[in-house]
This record gives structure tokens, C-alpha cells and sequence, in this order.
């Protein structure tokens, strides 16, 4: 039943790339091309630190203050005077929303200022004197609009401009932008936490700016604990519980959806998957909340990190399209389309995602490391027909390394281990060529047949032929955060056992790596080869004689015994059984087996091992 309702999700995933299609017709979007690299007719590496010194000067806003308000809005970056997702330009993000009294997107300016959250590039052309366009595209001038914008709301809160960074807190939260009080609150805590804690940041375009961490008021206010409802959520965030739809299609009580009903144990759920929506946050939200065989936990709104939940974690969200990890994880989708990450992904849907990952790995025991904060593109098929179809989401434009950053377990800059390496390139240095996007920062190093830029990209035995440059197309590409053994070195390239084959990468002076670390796992002795699987179910004696035995399919890969992979922990195998509709969780069973299995990073997706096949060579 569950592979039935497998390649039903399949489907949908079909139907909501195409909803998404249509969809960023008319969504305003961040360019993909390289961000400007002249500031204002100056090229010097400190014209931005430069720039908010002067805005400060110029309008009475702390520098660290427009500087945190600007990192995380944009981390600093301009995007080539093109708008976000949520219509904001620049660093500063100033917004230019269509609103509902001016239908043709030009906005409704009034002729006095006056502080309007959908308007503020408006609002700062008119405090500027300035042109719109000019706002848009000079990081200087943008600069310059943000620190009158905030000092405009301060003296409309406070009738003059605030005498300490503390007493600013109301102004930054109207900032935010957020129609929602809870969630401006909860920006300008971000903002105040990246003064107390510091940042640091080089820009795409090479400059590198920094706040110095400093002392905070303990008193300032901070977002209230109004998350009442049924939302399983941190207390600094507002959430929402919007149900997904449960309940039959028909008279058959196998024709079911859109997830499982159950009684979770904590000891259960051992990952938490990273999606992409594909299609926008509305339109999520409408397709969980009907009858269409897919559901995910969580869906995080771009424009303001904004989360709602649709399916209670003791319960078996179908998100995964395995069996297996939709038994043992929580799915969060993220409002976005894999091929315009960098449109999509927003720093208010990082930090709020992180702070929702923080939550959930403390309750229910999950190790934040990237074996089990993992991609719907890193989880594998159950059949080598389902690898072959199974998903690419959130794709090579998410920032990995920052977002692990932020869920507090960073990829560390370590030195390369010559045993094993993790992949770890730098997120806006690292601009790989793709055949169907533009260039922009990416979290992946391509993989070849050989050590040269001329050999063929790695063969991978899912797809057909030689990998390719599109962007979804994950055979070739191993990603930030994955950790493999080394094969051999050879010059400037590295070379790594990758699904069943040796792969080499570019990786001068280590460049792309750092120190791995891990279980070492190779073939026992006498062995001429084993095989790999998507899942880890029990063996068959396991299976009570009422429950029909869910086989073991090798995937279409071998491991042979001059191979070594890296093993993440070893797991005793079961499989949840759960055929039909049912308002009652004990209707279902969980079998659990006496084998047991090693998770390994495998390909660009995880896979197992039987323990009774390896053995560990080092750890």
C-alpha cells in the first residue's frame, strides 16, 4: 500500500512543478544574474561599511543597527536591483507591493509621507527627493533610503529619534514589514540577537562587512508566547495549525489520504526533511488541505518565515516518497521552486525554518548534523525504479552552509581529513555553470569520470548516460554537508567513492572540502560484492502472520571490496504498518526486526548497508 501511495506523491509533486510554472508569471522575482559589482562609481572593498557610516551620520540611526536590519534582511547582498519574492529591493529591502487600490502595480503613494509597510521604496524616494529606479539599483542610495525609512517610523512611534540602539526595537519591528504584529516582533528579536551575538559576511561581489557583538538591554521586549493553538511550534514564533485533509476516497478504506494517522514515540522520528514547494504558499496550503495523496508537517511562507503546521508529528506525513524516512521524519516545506532558489529562499525563511528545526530536534532527539537534516533530493527510492523517479527538491540554490549556521551546527572549515572529506564549498564564491539557469551561488561541485574538466560527468546508474549540466539533474552533483571516503588524490583533484564508482572533483588547495568524520564501512572479507537499499525493513520472520512481509529491494547498485564508504550510525530495521483509513492509532503496528543496518552517505542520496555485510575499517 505505501509504495501506492508513494508514486501518488509522485504525481503530485508533477502537478504542483506545473502550478508553479504558472505561478511565477506574475510573482515578482529576484534577478539570477551576478549582483552589481560598482557601488556608486566606487569599487573600494569598504564602500559599504563606508555607506552605512554615512546613512548613520546622515539620518541618526546606529550603523550596527541599519547593518543588522540589513543582514537579515539580505545578508548584505543587492541582487542586481532586482526585487525578492516579498517586492523588496536592495539591501535595506525597501518594498514596492502593488496595493489593493492600484491594481496596475504602480502602489498607492499618498502626496505627504506617511508610513505605509508595503511601500517603504516609495516612502524613502520621497524622503530622498530621490527616483524610484535609482533606489532600486545604487546600494549607496538604497543605504541611504533605508536609514530615512527607520528613522521616519521612530519619530512617528516616539516623536523624536531614539537616544540608544535598545530604545529602537518598535521602529525595527515596523520595519519587519510583517502585516502580522507577532511576526514583526519576532524580526526585530533577529535583529537584536545579530547585534548581540555579532555577524560576519563577504558579499558576492567581494566585500566583507561585520558587527562586533555587543551588550543588549535584557529588558527589551521580546515576542510574547502566543502560540495557543494546536501548532507544534518554538514559543518565538508565530504558527498557525491549518488541518491537511484525512479521509477516504471512496468506499474502500485503502483509498485514503493524505497521510496516516498514528502515536509517533519520540525514539521514532529521526529526521527532518528540507522541501520546496514548488507551487506558492496559498497554493500549498489549498492542495495539503484537500484530498490529493500529499501532505507535509510544516509549510514556511517566503516573504516572512510565516509557518504553518498541517499534520500533528506523532502522525505519518506522506512528504517523502519512502516509506521508510516518512515513518521516521517530519517534512517541512518551504515556499519556493528549486530552479529559482535564490528568488525564493529568504533570510526570514531561513532563520525561521532554523528556529523551527532547533525546536523540533531538542524534542524529539534528532542530531543536527546533515545525516539527519537532510534534502528531499537526498532521500532515496525503495526500488530502482523509484530511485531513478524520485525528487530534486530544494535543489543546488539552498544554502546548506548557512542554514546550518543558523540551525546552530555549522559545516566547520576544518582540514581535510585524507580518509574521508565533506563537501564544503563556499555558498557565494561557489558559481558552478548550469545549462538552464544562470549562474548564482550554489551548494554542490560537479563530479567526473576522471581528473579533468574535459572528462564526462560521473555515470550515474539511475539516469541514463553521462551526468548533464541541468540543474536538477543530482547524478553528478555531490552537495555541502555529505561526507565521503577518500579514493585518491591527484593533483588538484580529489577523488571520492560515490555510488558504487570512484568520482573526482576539482578541490585545489582543498578548497572544497573540509575534515570529514565518521564509520568507515567496507565489505567483509570474502565478499565479492553487496548491495545497497533505500530503506531498512525487517527480515521476513519478523512479520506477524496477519501482516504481509514489505521485501527488501536492492537498488541497482554494488559495493565492491576495494570501496569504503562513511557510515552515519547503525539502525535496527522495522516497518510501520498502517494499510487503511482509521481514526484509531492502534489500529496500526510498528514490526521491528532483529537486523540491523548502516546509514551511509552513499550517492547524492543516503542509502544502507546490512551490518552483517561490512565491516568498519576505522572510525
Amino acid at each position: 500500500m505505501k509504495l501506492k501511495k508513494r508514486l501518488k506523491l509522485n504525481k503530485i509533486g508533477v502537478a504542483m512543478l506545473t502550478a508553479g510554472v504558472i505561478c511565477t508569471a506574475y510573482m515578482p522575482l529576484h534577478s539570477l544574474q551576478k549582483p552589481v559589482v560598482a557601488l556608486a562609481a566606487e569599487n573600494q572593498s569598504d564602500s559599504l561599511e563606508r555607506a552605512f557610516a554615512q546613512a548613520s551620520k546622515e539620518f541618526g540611526v546606529p550603523a550596527s543597527l541599519l547593518k543588522a536590519i540589513s543582514y537579515n534582511k539580505s545578508r548584505w547582498e543587492s541582487h542586481n536591483g532586482k526585487p525578492s519574492a516579498a517586492g523588496g529591493y536592495g539591501l535595506m529591502h525597501l518594498t514596492d507591493i502593488p496595493s489593493l487600490e492600484d491594481g496596475k502595480g504602480n502602489g498607492a503613494v499618498p502626496s505627504k509621507p506617511a508610513y505605509d509597510k508595503q511601500q517603504t521604496l516609495s516612502l524613502a524616494a520621497k524622503l530622498l527627493n530621490s527616483d524610484k529606479e535609482r533606489l532600486k539599483k545604487d546600494p549607496v542610495q538604497n543605504i541611504r533610503g533605508g536609514a530615512a525609512v527607520l528613522a521616519f517610523i521612530a519619530k512617528d512611534k516616539n516623536g523624536n529619534i531614539p537616544s540608544t540602539d535598545q530604545k529602537w526595537y518598535d521602529a525595527v519591528a515596523a520595519y519587519g514589514a510583517s502585516q502580522d504584529k507577532k511576526n514583526a516582533q519576532v524580526f526585530a528579536d533577529d535583529v537584536y540577537e545579530t547585534l548581540e551575538k555579532g555577524a560576519e559576511h563577504t558579499t558576492s561581489d567581494g566585500q566583507h562587512l561585520k558587527i562586533s557583538p555587543q551588550n543588549i538591554d535584557k529588558s527589551i521586549p521580546r515576542a510574547e508566547n502566543s502560540n495557543t493553538n494546536k501548532a507544534d511550534c518554538p514559543a518565538s514564533l508565530k504558527c498557525e495549525y491549518i488541518p491537511a485533509f484525512y479521509g477516504k476516497f471512496s468506499e474502500s478504506p485503502s483509498d485514503y489520504g493524505n497521510y496516516d494517522i498514528a502515536n509517533r514515540q519520540k525514539s521514532d522520528v529521526r529526521y527532518i526533511v528540507i522541501h520546496d514547494t514548488e507551487v506558492s504558499y496559498d497554493g500549498t496550503i489549498d492542495l495539503f488541505a484537500n484530498p490529493n495523496r500529499a501532505a507535509a508537517n510544516y509549510v514556511i511562507r517566503s516573504s516572512d518565515g510565516h509557518i504553518a503546521q498541517m499534520i500533528h508529528n506523532k502522525d505519518v506525513a506522506w512528504h517523502a516518497g519512502n516509506w521508510y524516512f516518512n515513518t521516521h521524519s517530519i517534512g517541512i516545506e518551504h515556499e519556493g521552486f528549486a530552479l529559482e532558489g535564490s528568488t525564493w529562499f529568504t533570510e526570514e525563511m531561513y532563520r525561521s525554518s532554523a528556529r523551527l528545526v532547533r525546536h523540533l530536534a531538542k524534542e524529539y532527539n534528532i542530531p543536527l548534523d546533515r545525516a539527519h537534516i537532510i534534502g528531499h533530493d537526498e532521500v532515496p527510492g525503495l526500488s530502482p525504479k523509484a530511485q531513478s523517479g524520485m525528487h530534486s527538491d530544494p535543489g543546488p540554490f539552498w544554502d546548506w552552509g548557512h542554514y546550518m549556521d543558523l540551525v546552530g551546527s555549522p559545516v566547520e572549515r576544518q582540514h581535510t581529513n585524507k580518509l574521508a572529506v565533506t563537501i564544503n564549498p563556499v555558498f557565494q564564491n561557489n558559481q558552478p555553470e548550469v545549462s538552464d539557469a544562470p549562474k548564482q551561488p550554489a551548494n554542490f561541485v560537479y563530479l567526473h569520470q576522471a581528473p579533468s574538466n574535459d572528462s564526462p560527468l560521473l555515470n550515474e546508474p539511475a539516469a541514463s548516460g553521462p551526468g548533464t549540466k541541468q540543474t536538477l539533474d543530482w547524478g553528478s552533483k555531490a552537495v555541502t554537508g555529505q561526507t565521503y571516503a577518500v579514493a585518491e588524490t591527484k593533483g588538484e583533484w580529489t577523488a571520492i567513492w560515490y555510488g558504487g564508482q570512484k568520482a573526482w572533483f576539482y578541490n585545489p588547495h582543498n578548497k572544497n572540502t573540509s575534515k570529514g568524520t565518521g564509520i568507515l564501512l567496507t565489505p567483509k572479507p570474502g565478499k565479492e560484492s553487496i548491495q545497497v537499499y533505500g530503506g531498512a525493513f525487517p527480515e521476513a520472520s519478523a512479520y506477524p502472520s496477519d501482516i504481509p512481509v514489505k521485501a527488501m529491494v536492492p537498488l541497482q547498485y554494488k559495493i565492491s571490496p576495494d570501496q569504503v564508504y562513511v557510515g552515519v550510525e547503525k539502525v535496527r530495521s522495522d516497518y510501520y504498518y498502517a494499510p487503511t483509513f482509521t481514526t484509531n492509532p492502534n489500529d496500526h503496528k510498528m514490526i521491528v526486526g532483529k537486523d540491523e543496518y548502516y546509514q551511509i552517505y552513499f550517492n547524492h542520496r543516503y542509502a544502507f548497508v546490512k551490518a552483517s555485510d561490512v565491516e568498519v575499517k576505522r572510525q
